[in-house]
C-alpha cells in the first residue's frame, strides 16, 4: 500500500504547504473529534448548518470542517505525513480512484447508502478507478452539470425558444448574432472554463468508454474527436472579438448584466450571477450536440461525494454522519442553497432555473464529464485552450494523443 501512497504523492507540488497534524482525537471530555475535508470553500456555510444540526443530536460528536483552497494539493501533500481526515467530501474525479486504488477508503458496496443512489453516478465513480476493482468506495451525494445558461429576457425578444437540436442552436446563433446581441459569452482567458463546452460536446461524441479504449489501443483522439473540435471551432466564431481577453469573473458580471444571449457554464455559476444581478432571468439547458435529441445527453459528473478513510479511528461515527447527510432533508437543504443536482434517488432540484437539467438527470439522460477520465497529468485544459488559439486540429489532436500517452508511459 505504501508504494501506492507514494505514487499518488509524487506529484505534490515542490515546496507545498505542510500541515501540522490533527491532534487528538478524542478530548478529555470523551468527546469524538472527527475530521471533515472538503475540496469546496463554496459549501461552508451549508455544511456549517447541516453539522450543527448533527452535533446537536449527537452531542458527543465533534465535527470540525476543513475546506481549505487548492484543496487537491492539501490532500496530496497531507499523505506525505500521513495525516489523514476521518471524511472526505470529493469530487468524483482522477483523485478519487487512485485513492480507491491505494485501498485507503472504505468499500459501501452492498450497503442501504449505496442502493439509494442513482446507478449512473455509481457507474461514473466506478470507472475512475483503475484495474478490475469491483468495490464502491465513496457515496454520490451532490451532482453539476455542463449547462448552456441562457437570458430568457433577451430570449424573449428575439423570438427563440430552446433549440432541441444541433442546427436549431447554430439558428439562434445566428438570429442572436443579426439582431446586434452577442451570441456567447466566452471567457477564455481562464483555460478551465474552456472545458465546458468542450466536455458538452466530447461527453456526447466520442465513443462510450472512450478512456479505456485509449489506453488499449482502441480510440484515439486523431481517429475519434475530429467532429469535437470542428464544432467547437464553430462554437468560436459566435463569441466575443477576443475570447481570451475576459475570465471567469468578468464572464459573470458581463453575462448578470444581460451582456449575451448564451453562457456556457454549469450550475455553480448560477448563485454568481444571481450575486451579481438578483433580478436577472436565467432559464438552463443541455447543449443539443447532434440533430437527433434522443441522443444530446446532459454532461453531469459526481460534484460531492462522501467518503470515510478504511482506517479511520473512528468508523462507528464517521458512518453515522455520512448517513445524516444522505437524510433527504439534508441531502434537499444542500442542492437547495448550492444550486445542484442530487445523486440520491428521489431528491430533486426544484429550483425553475434548473428545469431545464432536472428533467434529463431525472429521466437518466446523462454522461460523464469526458475529462474526468483524462490522465491528470496531461494538463487538458491548457491544450485544449491552445487550440482555440492556434485552431491548428491534426496538431492538436495529435499532441492530445501523444500526451496521454507520455503520462501512462511515466
Amino acid at each position: 500500500m505504501m508504494k501506492r501512497v507514494t505514487q499518488i504523492v509524487a506529484s505534490v507540488l515542490v515546496g507545498a504547504f505542510l500541515l501540522s497534524g490533527c491532534g487528538e482525537s478524542t478530548s478529555s471530555k470523551g468527546e469524538v473529534k472527527l475530521e471533515l475535508f472538503s475540496n469546496k470553500p463554496e459549501n461552508i456555510s451549508t455544511y456549517n448548518k447541516i453539522i450543527e444540526k448533527f452535533e446537536q443530536q449527537h452531542p458527543d460528536i465533534n465535527v470540525e470542517l476543513y475546506a481549505p483552497p487548492s484543496a487537491e494539493t492539501v490532500l496530496r501533500t497531507r499523505l506525505v505525513k500521513e495525516d489523514m481526515p476521518d471524511i472526505l467530501s470529493i469530487a468524483g474525479s482522477a483523485l478519487y480512484g487512485e485513492l480507491a486504488d491505494a485501498g485507503m477508503l472504505k468499500d459501501y458496496s452492498g450497503t442501504e447508502m449505496l442502493e439509494n443512489v442513482q446507478p449512473s453516478y455509481v457507474d461514473m465513480i466506478n470507472q475512475l478507478v483503475p484495474g478490475n476493482n469491483e468495490g464502491t468506495y465513496g457515496i454520490p451525494y451532490a451532482t453539476n452539470a455542463n449547462a448552456v445558461i441562457y437570458n430568457k429576457e433577451l430570449m424573449d425578444e428575439l423570438g427563440l425558444q430552446v433549440p432541441k437540436t444541433w442546427d436549431d442552436f447554430i439558428e439562434a446563433l445566428e438570429t442572436a448574432e443579426e439582431e446586434g446581441v452577442t451570441p456567447i459569452y466566452f471567457t477564455l482567458k481562464d483555460a478551465w472554463t474552456g472545458m465546458i463546452p468542450w466536455n458538452a460536446v466530447a461527453g456526447v461524441l466520442q465513443p462510450n468508454n472512450f478512456a479505456g479504449k485509449k489506453s488499449s489501443g482502441e480510440a484515439s483522439f486523431q481517429k475519434d474527436y475530429q467532429e469535437v473540435t470542428d464544432k467547437m471551432l464553430q462554437l468560436l466564431d459566435y463569441g466575443l472579438n477576443d475570447n481570451f481577453q475576459y475570465g471567469y469573473n468578468d464572464g459573470n458580471n458581463a453575462f448578470a448584466n444581460g451582456e449575451a444571449l448564451f453562457y456556457f457554464q454549469g450550475n455553480w455559476a448560477i448563485p454568481e450571477l444571481k450575486k451579481v444581478n438578483p433580478d436577472v432571468e436565467l432559464g438552463t439547458f443541455a447543449m443539443p450536440v447532434t440533430n437527433d435529441p434522443e441522443k444530446n445527453d446532459l454532461v453531469s459528473g459526481v460534484d460531492v461525494m462522501l467518503t470515510a478513510l478504511k482506517d479511520s479511528e473512528h468508523p462507528k461515527e464517521a458512518r453515522q454522519f455520512i448517513e445524516f447527510m444522505t437524510q433527504e432533508e439534508n441531502a434537499k437543504l444542500y442542492i437547495e442553497e448550492q444550486y445542484a443536482f442530487s445523486a440520491l434517488k428521489g431528491v430533486k432540484q426544484e429550483d425553475e432555473i434548473l428545469s431545464g437539467l432536472q428533467g434529463k438527470i431525472a429521466n437518466d439522460e446523462i454522461t460523464s464529464f469526458p475529462d474526468h477520465y483524462y490522465p491528470s497529468g496531461m494538463q487538458a485544459a491548457n491544450l485544449i485552450q491552445a487550440f482555440f488559439i492556434e485552431k491548428d486540429t491534426d496538431a492538436f489532436l495529435k499532441k492530445m494523443d501523444r500526451e496521454w500517452e507520455k503520462v501512462e508511459i511515466r
